[in-house]
């Protein structure tokens, strides 16, 4: 797995591939509100981690709905950097963890 510059060692990181279209990439927002929660002190707004999942899943997401999306989840100076990659494609967001 190629890390970027701010992958701490010893940190956790949590990936997840599912289809990029259909009911099952749901899930990858749930996971990422509970993996927001598992990091932050108070639970997040999971509305503004969804829509932030959202966003990086349709910068990547070809229009072919067979294509799949790999959702990579980890903690990072107090935000939940959401990296998302199908194909050649990838994308990263932050979402900042309540305190």
């Amino acid at each position: 797995m190629p890390q970027s510059s701010d992958w701490a060692p010893g940190g956790m990181v949590l990936r997840l591939s599912v289809p990029a279209g259909g009911d099952l990439r749901s899930v990858a927002t749930d996971i990422a509100t509970r993996v927001a929660a598992y990091l932050g002190e108070r639970a997040p707004d999971g509305a503004a981690i969804a829509a932030a999942l959202d966003g990086v899943a349709s910068r990547v997401a070809p229009a072919a709905t067979d294509a799949e999306i790999t959702f990579d989840f980890r903690g990072v100076n107090g935000e939940l950097v959401i990296e998302a990659h199908c194909g050649s494609r990838s994308s990263e967001v932050r979402c900042p963890l309540p305190a």
